[in-house]
């Protein structure tokens, strides 16, 4: 298995969160919204310019700035 972060995965990938390197405010809210390590999560789509990200993430679709993304370190 290899750990990116999520910003670097492909469309139709999934992945299971291995961390979330965000402090502070970012990081709460991340958390809030069920980003956390062991939770499985797929690629569902991105943008035309390729910023936000949608995810589907137990059983809903959350959709994510790149900047946030890129706190987010996934196993896939």
């Amino acid at each position: 298995m290899e750990i990116i972060s999520l910003r670097q995965m492909r469309v139709d990938q999934t992945g299971t969160i291995a961390s979330v390197k965000a402090f502070g405010e970012l990081g709460r809210r991340i958390r809030d919204m069920g980003l956390i390590p062991g939770k499985e999560i797929k690629v569902q789509g991105r943008a035309p310019l390729l910023d936000p990200v949608s995810l589907r993430i137990m059983g809903f679709t959350l959709t994510l700035r790149n900047n946030e993304a890129d706190h987010i370190e996934v196993e896939v």
